[in-house]
């Protein structure tokens, strides 16, 4: 039996040359394009690609079969495109990407003002290929993409901020920072329990970077816990300190579950912006989800 991901996975092989283009295109894993491939030259009956030290060449066989199909894939994708807004319409369902870290502070507000939404989670690179090759509606990124498909507007600013559990003295880290002794202020830092969303921490090496003015941190997480918002809850129930957006923060420092130990000038804050692409019948929804992001994160 025909399967027609076959021939649209034959279609961005033949046009990027390369399976492992073609895979990031379709948002599949490479053995899948190679396997796909061999399905379809088993189905036709013909060795469609040669492999090459870069890539992959065309045989004679498969631009012959790239002249019959593209017509008709293109002409199907277009139906699907159509059927897809018209689904659209009838039920306002949308597709929003975000990253897990900002989903429980900023995503779950749009919750309240549509009635479906399939979110996923990605970060910012992987958010804006998804819009532009519109498998996604929508996407809440930290980072300004200049492209010509895709519309891109600022709905507010986050920033990072220094945290830690109650059960800290933090006195003296105050008292360091207040004269600006960055020397025992680091020390002191260094000294904590650390907890990170990510091995590689990235966000206390940028803290790092900015108000130290070191590219890498001599401390170690202690505890990665791979959701922002869900190493803040545990912070609040044990004992450590950690680098995280403010927006994240700012419920549980003002119920004092947890404190504000720094909110550094040094530190820079960062844009946030929906993305979406060019699409008529998107528009609507676009405002909307701008004016409700401006507000939380106002």
């Amino acid at each position: 039996m025909v399967n027609l991901e076959w021939y649209r996975t034959f279609k961005s092989v033949y046009k990027n040359g390369n399976f492992s283009l073609a895979a990031k295109e379709l948002f599949i894993s490479q053995p899948a394009v190679s396997q796909q491939i061999s399905m379809l030259e088993a189905h036709v009956g013909y060795k469609l690609f040669n492999r090459k030290s870069k890539g992959v060449e065309p045989t004679e066989y498969a631009k012959l079969l790239n002249n019959l199909i593209i017509e008709a894939l293109d002409r199907l994708e277009n139906v699907e495109n159509g059927f897809r807004a018209k689904a659209f319409n009838a039920n306002r369902l949308i597709s929003i990407g975000i990253s897990k870290h900002l989903m429980r502070s900023v995503g779950s507000c749009l919750i309240a003002k549509f009635e479906y939404i399939d979110f996923s989670f990605h970060e910012n690179d992987t958010l804006f290929e998804l819009v532009d090759s519109k498998k996604l509606d929508f996407a809440i990124v930290t980072k300004q993409y200049d492209t010509f498909d895709t519309i891109q507007k600022k709905v507010g600013k986050i920033k990072q901020i220094l945290i830690g559990s109650n059960t800290i003295d933090a006195s003296k880290l105050k008292s360091n920072i207040k004269i600006k002794d960055f020397t025992a202020t680091e020390f002191w830092l260094n000294d904590q329990k650390w907890f990170s969303h990510n091995a590689q921490i990235p966000h206390i090496k940028l803290f790092w970077l900015y108000v130290f003015n070191k590219k890498r941190p001599s401390m170690i997480s202690n505890y990665i816990i791979p959701s922002e918002y869900e190493m803040l809850e545990i912070i609040s129930k044990n004992t450590g300190i950690a680098v995280v957006w403010d927006i994240n923060a700012k419920n549980l420092i003002a119920e004092k579950k947890i404190q504000l130990l720094w909110n550094s000038k040094q530190m820079p804050s960062t844009d946030v912006f929906v993305l979406s692409g060019k699409n008529d019948n998107l528009s609507p929804v676009f405002e909307n989800i701008q004016l409700e992001l401006k507000i939380i994160l106002a």
